[in-house]
């Protein structure tokens, strides 16, 4: 019986020390729990802070050169290619012969349809004479002279279809692509050559809406090219979108006459600059501070007590990576530039440094 007693007394002993360490450990780990949510409570962001500065007021936008004119050339006749006579890089002019397409096939229809242009002609001479007689009708004649009509269109077809055994250029420039060679099979409509006119070329570049309004088509532009820093060009403003994109910018193509060694190519990097070349004294924010983008109005100002607060603003000008603000902030704001996307209005933020 004593026995049995101090068997008990080690077993609740024991359990009592299993839960002593049990509930140390809990309360252990509740209190990192709460340690973590407090650090994981705000949202991290990057801050910037609204400034008075001074900015250019060109407005500059970016885009490519692109050709003038850019035609595919195409065979207007089934055939072999028996010749090619210019390779990729050659300067072409309008209506020059750019291949030979074997024309044996033609040839021998153009013979046939003048046999029957011959015959149906023969056929109504000899019913007209034989009306004059009484040996024909009138209907007998008519009928002559429509198969006389027939004859002919098809001869004249004949002929045309014989004289596209060539492929001809359609406009002036360089052959940028060659796509055949001799013995190549054609169709009517197979692509043969591309040819770009690079004698002038166009600049595409989109303008936002608070710039476009000043533009006007004629207008001389400005002009820089990436792989030319030392050179200038000039351009003159052909086309303005009457209608905005997505984001509110208005495609403008500008057009620039190349150089006599045409040092411009389509596809290159080029700057133009609108406006006055001026420096002005503005309250700018940080582009990348606007939510969604820049027509939204839209930014977070980080307040006193670590909360993200949106705020509507009145935008301005666009000086590239800064935009001019008319109302709505003031300098020395800290607008967040950066985690917008899990922001609401009231979220507790911190600072990244």
């Amino acid at each position: 019986m004593k026995r049995t007693i101090i068997t008990i007394i080690i077993i609740v002993a024991a359990l009592g020390g299993i839960y002593y360490v049990l509930t140390k450990n809990k309360a252990k780990n509740e209190a990192e729990v709460q340690v973590v949510a407090q650090r994981n409570a705000s949202v991290l962001v990057q801050l910037d802070t609204v400034k008075q500065q001074d900015v250019n007021l060109q407005y500059i936008a970016n885009g490519t050169f692109i050709p003038a004119q850019e035609v595919t050339v195409s065979a207007e006749a089934s055939g072999k290619v028996t010749r090619v006579l210019v390779d990729e890089g050659s300067r072409v002019s309008a209506g020059q012969t750019l291949a030979i397409v074997e024309g044996d096939k033609l040839n021998v229809t153009v013979a046939n349809s003048q046999a029957e242009y011959n015959n149906a002609e023969a056929e109504v001479k000899r019913f007209e004479s034989a009306f004059s007689s009484g040996g024909v009708t009138q209907q007998q004649v008519d009928q002559a002279k429509l198969r006389f009509e027939n004859a002919k269109n098809a001869l004249k077809s004949s002929k045309l279809n014989a004289g596209d055994i060539t492929i001809r250029s359609l406009v002036s420039g360089i052959v940028n692509s060659r796509k055949i060679e001799p013995g190549t099979y054609v169709s009517p409509g197979t692509p043969a050559f591309d040819i770009v006119n690079v004698s002038t070329l166009k600049l595409r570049v989109n303008v936002d809406e608070k710039n476009v309004a000043a533009l006007k088509v004629g207008n001389q532009i400005a002009i820089n090219v990436s792989v030319y820093p030392d050179k200038s060009f000039t351009g003159r403003i052909t086309f303005i979108a009457p209608k905005a994109d997505g984001s509110l910018n208005f495609p403008v193509e500008i057009e620039v006459k190349n150089t006599s060694d045409n040092l411009l190519r389509a596809g290159m990097y080029g700057t133009a600059s609108f406006g006055e070349n001026a420096n002005i004294n503005a309250l700018v924010v940080p582009r990348n501070a606007f939510v969604g983008s820049v027509s939204s109005n839209t930014v977070f100002v980080m307040q006193q007590d670590s909360t993200a607060k949106m705020v509507k603003i009145t935008s301005g000008r666009n000086f590239g990576n800064d935009i001019e603000v008319l109302g709505g902030l003031k300098a020395g704001d800290k607008v967040i530039t950066s985690g917008q996307i899990n922001l609401l209005d009231g979220t507790k933020v911190s600072a990244i440094k």
